[in-house]
């Protein structure tokens, strides 16, 4: 608990003496994240959200800050806590509570305890609406938290792996509210997995490592959004890349943008850094370290630690070690050493700073306007995975244009006619 004029704050953080470096981080991304502002500006003139209870799961970072400003004008009630051990800023976390009187819960480096005492924590208002990052808060609230279920009126999911879990949770028929699916956004996965993965996950790669990628072979595992933002910036900085995939589809679409594709016990043997963007479980497995050349390097992009078999790695390791920061080496027993980036957590931000705030703008612009859309038509949905409004993807790339100084062309009324007819070009008939 924190003490801000006169006020107690719910909250557990590191440090609050970081509050005024929190600060100068927050309002540096606020320089790169004008729709986001604009929002921001609007909310605290109309209060969309007035007195609307908000749990947020999220990246502790100074992007969420933004977001989290941008919701707290616009009249929320919020709480916040980590959706990732390795991601809060302590200084943001910090910042947050100590000057904008946000209650968060948030510890670099938390252990699972502390990181589960933190979701209750988040979800101790009773929450309206949930905003998660890896449907955490949805799966506490979907099993030990029932008794606050009959409160909640919706919520919103910011990435694959949760979108993922969600639509299984609704598949079973047990989703008790409405969840619209901010991942699937166009502007959010065309711009922030393709765009801010690709240059955060590399970023997180060589701030970890200082490895030239140029002549390296790349294994990028999976070919979604992520995958081909990532490949395509891997290429981009001279590596030679190397795809996996398990859907014919993208892995066609990898071979016809010019990667090798083959199974990953193949890529095993060739690769020198191998990175997985799935959401799966066990991508890479046993049988791949068995054939990995001695010093390959292991990182993962994709939400959960579970995408590289860490304790199969551990039955065959002999010794470990720290080599520097988010490197450690696994030497294993018949000699050959592999390396592991960030503890097969989110290497863009356990050992970087996550997506630039420029790519973050757009997502967390829908963020804010979907929880402005669901807090305004809840009573009409039904307790399904939703897709974003059009309107609402069509208003943050307007906005994001905008702010950019892009002007575009608009139809004219003979064009819109022309599209919304069925027989324009059709040959006259000659008896009429």
């Amino acid at each position: 608990m924190t003490t801000r004029g006169g006020l107690e704050i719910p909250s557990e953080i590191a440090d609050g003496s970081l509050a005024r470096d929190g600060v100068r981080r927050i309002e540096w991304a606020a320089r790169e994240m004008p729709v986001i502002g604009e929002i921001r500006r609007r909310f605290a003139r109309e209060r969309p959200l007035e007195g609307v209870r908000i749990a947020a799961c999220l990246h502790v970072t100074s992007e969420t800050a933004n977001l989290m400003l941008a919701l707290h004008d616009g009249g929320a009630e919020l709480r916040l806590c980590a959706s990732n051990p390795l991601s809060t800023q302590d200084d943001v976390a910090a910042a947050l509570v100590h000057v904008y009187g946000i209650p968060t819960f948030a510890i670099r480096g938390e252990d699972a305890a502390t990181y589960a005492r933190h979701l209750d924590e988040a979800v101790g208002h009773r929450p309206q609406l949930t905003i998660d990052d890896g449907a955490d808060l949805t799966a506490l609230l979907h099993t030990s938290r029932r008794d606050l279920i009959a409160d909640v009126a919706g919520g919103l999911e910011e990435t694959t792996t949760g979108v993922i879990r969600l639509r299984a949770l609704a598949a079973e028929g047990r989703l008790a509210y409405p969840i619209v699916a901010v991942n699937d956004a166009d502007t959010k996965h065309f711009f922030d997995n393709r765009y801010g993965t690709g240059q955060s996950t590399l970023d997180g790669v060589i701030r970890a490592t200082n490895v030239l990628l140029a002549g390296k072979t790349l294994v990028v595992c999976g070919y979604g959004w992520c995958g081909r933002g990532l490949a395509s910036r891997a290429r981009g900085m001279g590596a030679q890349v190397v795809v996996t995939e398990v859907e014919p589809l993208p892995a066609l679409e990898a071979a016809m943008d010019g990667y090798r594709v083959m199974p990953i016990a193949e890529a095993a043997a060739e690769g020198d850094i191998f990175i997985t963007v799935t959401g799966n479980i066990n991508v890479i497995d046993e049988e791949a370290f068995g054939r990995m050349k001695s010093g390959a390097i292991l990182a993962n992009s994709g939400h959960f630690d579970s995408e590289i078999n860490l304790p199969a790695l551990e039955a065959l390791t002999e010794a470990r070690r720290t080599l520097r920061d988010n490197v450690e080496e696994y030497v294993l027993a018949d000699g050959r050493h592999l390396v592991v980036l960030a503890g097969g957590r989110l290497v863009n931000l356990g050992a970087a700073e996550g997506h630039p705030a420029s790519v973050m703008d757009m997502s967390f612009a829908n963020q804010a306007l979907c929880a402005e859309y669901m807090a305004a038509e809840h009573a009409g949905m039904e307790p399904r995975v939703l897709d974003v409004p059009p309107e609402i993807d069509r208003e943050v790339a307007r906005l994001k244009l905008a702010a950019m100084g892009i002007r575009i062309d608009a139809l004219t009324d003979e064009q819109r006619r022309y599209l919304s007819s069925w027989d324009a070009g059709v040959p006259a008939d000659p008896e009429a």
